[in-house]
């Protein structure tokens, strides 16, 4: 039978903390990304390289797209939402390689331990993914209206916005527990469906299967990264509606 496990496996202990083989995973994922842009960055040349040609394509076609969310606020956001696009899309594809949770070794008692298992398959990886999102969320709020941000979740001038503000506290934590959980449950599925096909029938059957996953894993950070986006266009835009009201209403009265 396949090894499945909900939970990441502890490899090893380093300094009292247990290291898992999602952890390993992503401590790979994150040191070939960081060498991957040096390599590709410390020669920019005015006539690109093929190498340099592709990047750039897809970094402009990620700006381009993602500055249809965010408009005026592209150059703010866009270093955050390709980050975690490019991570997380890399993450899910390396779970996919061969020998990601089928090379490891076997603990005492006869347990598997597979040396590594996709990064996003493990709900530690994912919380903390949107634990970024969310704290950068809150970071753009206050940073771009300042206190002002804060009446969005408490409003004491009338009954209804304070009641509205909790409903929008509760909605920012619950943001946390509904990325997290879409990118764990759609990247550990299609492992498992992977896994599985692998066991049945080894060898042409589970191709279409991959080539099915290199998407999911696509649309995947995808929804992140776009949804990150969304929600940070919001935070800073809370009030400028409200504001602009205001200043036209004034105008207005003064005329």
């Amino acid at each position: 039978m396949p090894h499945i496990s909900l939970a990441a496996e502890k490899v090893f202990i380093l300094w009292g903390l247990p290291i898992s083989n999602a952890l390993i995973t992503s401590w790979l994922v994150a040191i070939f990304l960081m060498v991957f842009s040096y390599v590709i960055t410390r020669k920019l040349t005015l006539i690109p390289t093929s190498a340099q040609l592709i990047v750039e394509s897809i970094i402009g076609g990620l700006y381009d797209f993602f500055k249809t969310i965010t408009g005026k606020y592209i150059n703010q956001f866009f270093p955050l939402i390709a980050s975690l696009f490019i991570f997380i899309i890399t993450a899910n594809w390396a779970g996919l390689l061969p020998g990601v949770g089928t090379v490891g070794f076997f603990h005492e008692g006869g347990e598997f331990i597979p040396l590594l298992r996709g990064a996003t398959a493990d709900l530690n990886t994912t919380v903390a993914l949107a634990l970024v999102s969310v704290v950068a969320i809150q970071y753009f709020g206050f940073t771009t209206m300042g206190l002002r941000y804060s009446s969005r979740f408490l409003n004491f001038s009338n009954p209804i916005y304070f009641v509205l503000g909790l409903l929008e506290l509760v909605s920012e934590i619950s943001k946390i527990i509904s990325f997290a959980f879409r990118l764990f449950g759609n990247i550990f599925a299609g492992e498992v469906l992977l896994a599985v096909m692998a066991f049945l029938m080894p060898f042409i059957v589970p191709l279409p299967f991959l080539m099915m996953e290199l998407f999911v894993g696509f649309i995947q950070a995808l929804v992140f990264s776009m949804l990150t986006a969304v929600f940070l266009q919001v935070a800073v835009s809370h009030g400028e509606g409200e504001h602009a009201l205001r200043i036209k209403g004034g105008d207005l009265t003064h005329e």
